[in-house]
């Protein structure tokens, strides 16, 4: 049990995040730009835009859920859609990363969890930005496990389509969801609490030895072929 700050707490993951640790006796800083009162503390910003809260205490945790589906084909995307994208998924992170590393170097066991997408591994038609800034997730993951091992775990959860409001356009007929979840070996779609588990075990001392991975919690669609 510990302190763990989620941002991007309100919704979808980042909500079934915030519960499924809240369940396991953790305390959850929560920052989103929605109200959100599941955590034991919600901090209203948005993380692009707004100055960061200083957080004295140590904190055992860090996840950050802040992303975007923008599917299109690339005649379609713009230079500012590859910005748009990379702002969200990428310095945004990186902002809350650099802010947040004291209170982190604090704890005695600190981790940290970030999300990228099966797209990046799995070439996908239509996902050239997100899979780009997803990319980049994946890279700074690996990076800053080994930059600052041993004290801070970094990982890295890399799902498939989720059924997530920000999913919800892909997912809004019954015919979409079909063919999203034949896609998958498992021939079913993601839920936010496949996500919120795997988040939870990797912040927890269960998975002290695990840092530098991507998880890929994806119904076996990176892996298998059936």
């Amino acid at each position: 049990m510990g302190t763990i700050l989620i941002i991007g707490c309100s919704k979808g993951i980042g909500l079934a995040t915030t519960q499924k640790l809240m369940e396991n006796g953790n305390r959850v800083i929560g920052i989103s730009r929605n109200d959100c009162s599941a955590p034991s503390l919600h901090l209203k910003l948005d993380i692009l835009t707004d100055e960061l809260p200083t957080i004295d205490e140590p904190l055992d945790g860090l996840v950050y859920c802040p992303g975007s589906i923008n599917l299109k084909p690339l005649r379609g995307l713009k230079p500012e859609d590859f910005t748009k994208d990379y702002e969200i998924n990428v310095i945004g992170m990186v902002k809350a990363l650099k802010h947040f590393l004291p209170a982190l170097q604090k704890a005695a066991h600190p981790a940290v969890v970030l999300y990228s997408t099966v797209a990046v591994q799995l070439g996908m038609p239509f996902h050239a930005s997100i899979a780009a800034a997803k990319g980049a997730v994946e890279g700074i993951t690996r990076s800053l496990a080994a930059e600052w091992a041993p004290k801070i775990r970094v990982n890295c959860i890399a799902p498939s389509i989720t059924d997530t409001p920000l999913a919800a356009r892909l997912l809004d007929t019954d015919d979409k969801r079909k063919a999203a979840a034949d896609r998958h070996p498992l021939k079913t779609i993601g839920d936010c609490s496949h996500i919120a588990a795997m988040t939870s075990f990797l912040l927890s001392p269960d998975a002290a030895f695990i840092t530098g991975q991507i998880m890929h919690i994806d119904g076996g669609m990176s892996a298998l072929k059936v």
